[in-house]
């Protein structure tokens, strides 16, 4: 008597699913790493709230300053206005740039150990962690805008160039992180990332163009403002947000160039960390 056909959950259990494709292996285990990311989030808002007062005080006080005493040429703009995209960049490098700090505490924990011996790809360890802090700065930036538009600048609330501001403070946040990342997996301890990540934010920011214009600065300090990534992002942002002349096809460009140079770094040293 020939047997009749295989119940189909008999066939699932003698059956091996077919194999994923590496890249949405990477992806799929990106977006894992991302969610439980965001759960700590989740379980804790203190973050948002309290990184929500610096941005503040830089639009109320140092903004409305500025705005009145007119000291920085900013092409008939008002500097608030002007302003305002800076911010929303620099309140983003801030979150992501000691995102290290997260990584050597769970290596002290053992959980990066844990996690690097399963078969998830260090790229995908490192594209969630950076994305997750791309998110929060999402979170940021929509607390920026909405203090912006209380103070009353006059930002776009296109839905496609919002989208548009999303993609870039994600982008500028993955550098960021991946950049404390891969200064993690060469210091190793807390306390030298922190050291360099206070010796490296504040010129990242004042050698961009987030307060003022490249054509004020001297010479060398362009020069080094043409190769910070956060200028481009600012750049971007106020094209998107006040509809200002910007370099938006080479802004995202260098953005996503510099996002997939810091993963690939980072990833190459993250198993300095497990040693």
């Amino acid at each position: 008597m020939t047997p009749g056909p295989r119940p189909v959950e008999l066939r699932l259990l003698l059956t091996p699913p077919p194999a994923r494709r590496a890249w949405r292996l990477v992806l799929a285990r990106a977006g894992a790493m991302c969610m439980v990311e965001l759960q700590k989030l989740r379980h804790d808002r203190t973050e948002l709230y309290t990184r929500a007062v610096q941005p503040a005080l830089w639009l109320l006080i140092f903004g409305e300053t500025f705005t009145r005493i007119h000291a920085i040429p900013t092409g008939g703009i008002p500097y608030l206005d002007y302003l305002a995209p800076g911010i929303i960049a620099q309140s983003a490098m801030f979150i992501a740039i000691f995102y290290g700090i997260m990584i050597i505490w769970e290596r002290d924990s053992g959980v990066l150990t844990k996690l690097l011996v399963t078969p998830t790809p260090r790229a995908a360890l490192v594209t969630g962690k950076a994305f997750a802090a791309g998110v929060k700065s999402v979170i940021q930036a929509l607390v920026v805008v909405v203090i912006a538009a209380l103070l009353g600048v006059a930002l776009t609330w296109n839905p496609l160039r919002l989208l548009g501001v999303a993609v870039i403070v994600v982008l500028g946040s993955a550098f960021f992180s991946c950049l404390s990342m891969t200064i993690a997996g060469i210091v190793l301890t807390r306390d030298r990332l922190m050291g360099i990540g206070q010796a490296i934010t504040m010129p990242l920011f004042f050698g961009s163009n987030a307060l003022y214009p490249v054509a004020v600065m001297p010479g060398w300090l362009q020069a080094v403002s043409k190769a910070n990534p956060l200028s481009y992002e600012v750049d971007a942002l106020r094209g998107l947000l006040l509809g200002i002349h910007a370099h938006l096809a080479l802004d995202f460009g260098v953005l996503a160039v510099a996002a997939a140079v810091g993963v690939t770094t980072a990833s190459l040293l993250l198993g300095r960390l497990a040693k």
